[in-house]
């Protein structure tokens, strides 16, 4: 597959407004994008050198601009400008100097050269309009092949209570494996390599959720600082896996590599969540850049401030909320579920920070839309729903109360599972109910206890091993003065802060994490292990490691403690 070379003047045929995005039909492509204040909307192509063409999209069908190219290819690399108002105070930001992701590209190419041209005003000056253009900076969306030999491919929809889920970053997982070719360490190629799958079937996970995937950006924040987006919550392509992690070096090859891993997995009987997030983008507040929606129709994807359309509501701590109380936003999140789960072949999704979809309007509603479209959604129903149950807004904690159908990260269970195992003996009644279910947390809505996912650890804090190494975070090298992850981690270092030459010390801390294993798999519920943490992975006492994409995050597989793998698996089979 080769990117195909656009053509000065090419045949334009209207298309259609159905399916949103790009669609290669195997003789030209359909392009169609929404926006409702758009005035003219310019689809742009790029060769293999850079060289732009602009065809007018001369279609619009309920505010969906649409054209139909003949002999455009899987490979072709293009994107949008859109002409329309520019009043931010009213919260209208088109500005056709910028060029525009489609929100519904199947793939990305390229990456952000975080330049002045990427920003709709002038550095310094937040008021003012830029009109820099800002193509030579920015990534493009790229046609796919949407054709997959998938054989016999079929879920193995495994049941709750049959169900052990292993978080897992991509980078993090496989980067440092000796037994992977090192050109296809880090990619979903070796997700699916029988080293990694070999280790899941024998410490008896029967699902890998994998940290975000979906295309992110990285912060000009944090580049400048030398650091970068490690674990990928940044989110500005909600259909495309993400090209970092892929071993193809053409354009849109990343998701023909990511339906192999799926596929390989499948076969070894291991269900693909994907940890999604939905809640906002990565073109941030009104200081943020342009790559996206904010230019194609900021009001209907944002949600803003009602009394100055500037500003963006941030119920995540990112700068914006998407706006779920618009219905093409919600189109949008259906959309891309259905696509990941229709195209992608994946088994379910875990909903990073949660509560924010369900506030259709201000406070967090379980009969919000969103939950109503997913219930009566023949496809997104039948997968596994996880809930991360809470955001930053006013009653964002949620634990418990989100409806039937979905299972919900029990943090409460990591809490009183931590407190009782340092000693906190008043946590003795609370223990006992977080192992058998959590049954004050679920059966008012008639939910069983496999609507509770137990964990210990996950990506956010300490690994297991610095759980009993570390009772504070040293969190320096994220270059944020410690000041950054949380402070109340209900962890104990059994006498000595971080690594210890002390045997009784090590034989305790041994013993700790063999406790805590042992009572995450045989708590009832759902029980999900970080990755890593089966090895004895360490951070350095790092609670944060979100901008950490090297030594501190990956795992270390040829310093792995082998005894505690071993355990670990021994307990594993006696769940299964």
């Amino acid at each position: 597959m080769t990117k195909a070379a656009p053509i000065a003047g090419a045949e334009v045929w209207p298309g259609k407004a159905y399916p949103l995005g790009a669609s290669y039909d195997g003789f030209g492509t359909n392009f169609a994008v929404f926006s409702e204040v758009a005035e003219r909307v310019e689809l742009c192509l790029f060769d293999t050198e850079g060289a732009e063409t602009r065809v007018a999209m001369p279609e619009v069908d309920g505010f969906v601009w649409h054209c139909y190219l003949p002999n455009i290819e899987p490979g072709q690399c293009y994107g949008y400008r859109v002409h329309g108002p520019h009043d931010p105070a009213q919260g209208q930001r088109c500005n056709p100097n910028k060029l525009l992701l489609d929100p519904y590209a199947k793939a990305i190419d390229g990456h952000f050269d975080w330049d002045q041209s990427l920003f709709g005003y002038n550095f310094g000056e937040p008021d003012s309009r830029n009109d820099d253009d800002s193509a030579a900076q920015m990534p493009k969306s790229v046609v796919i092949n949407p054709y997959f030999d998938w054989g016999v491919d079929r879920p193995p929809q495994r049941e709750y209570a049959d169900s052990v889920i292993y978080e897992a970053h991509v980078k993090g997982l496989t980067e440092l494996h000796p037994d992977i070719p090192e050109g296809q360490r880090g990619t979903y190629s070796a997700i699916a390599h029988p080293v990694i799958i070999d280790h899941l079937k024998a410490l008896g996970a029967t699902a890998i959720e994998l940290m975000p995937v979906h295309h992110f950006a990285n912060d000009s924040t944090l580049i400048d600082k030398g650091l970068s987006n490690y674990w990928g919550y940044n989110t500005i392509g909600f259909f495309a896996p993400d090209s970092k992690y892929s071993a193809s070096t053409t354009p849109g090859g990343q998701v023909q590599e990511f339906k192999a891993m799926v596929r390989a997995l499948h076969e070894a009987g291991i269900e693909v969540i994907l940890d999604v997030v939905y809640n906002h983008t990565a073109e941030g507040n009104h200081m943020g850049p342009t790559l996206s929606f904010r230019g194609i129709d900021n009001a209907a994807y944002y949600r803003l401030v009602d009394d100055d359309k500037r500003y963006y509501m941030d119920y995540t701590g990112t700068g914006n909320s998407l706006n779920v109380g618009h219905p093409h936003s919600l189109q949008l999140i259906m959309d891309s579920l259905r696509y990941w789960v229709t195209e992608m072949h994946v088994d379910g999704f875990r909903f990073d920070l949660a509560a924010t979809l369900a506030r259709e309007f201000y406070d967090v509603d379980r009969l919000s839309a969103f939950f109503e479209l997913v219930q009566q959604d023949p496809t997104v129903s039948q997968v596994k729903l996880i809930a991360e149950p809470w955001d930053i807004g006013p009653g964002g904690y949620q634990v418990g109360n989100f409806p039937p159908q979905w299972t919900e990260w029990n943090g409460k269970y990591r809490d009183t599972v931590r407190d009782f195992w340092r000693g906190e003996h008043a946590s003795l009644g609370e223990f006992a109910s977080r192992i058998t279910g959590s049954a004050d947390l679920y059966e008012h809505t008639a939910r069983r206890p496999v609507a509770s996912v137990n964990f210990v650890t996950a990506h956010d804090g300490f690994t297991l091993r610095d759980l009993v190494s570390y009772n504070e975070k040293h969190n320096e090298a994220n270059g944020e003065d410690n000041n950054d992850g949380e402070s109340h981690n209900r962890s104990w270092n059994c006498g000595a802060e971080g690594p210890s030459d002390d045997p009784e010390i090590n034989a305790l801390r041994e013993r700790q994490q063999r406790n805590f294993i042992t009572t995450l798999l045989l708590s009832q519920g759902v029980p999900m292990i970080c990755h890593g943490d089966e090895l004895g992975r360490t951070q350095g006492g790092n609670n944060n490691g979100y901008c950490q994409d090297n030594e501190i995050t990956w795992i270390d597989w040829e310093r792995a403690d082998s005894a505690l793998q071993q355990f670990a698996e021994s307990v594993a089979g006696l769940r299964a």
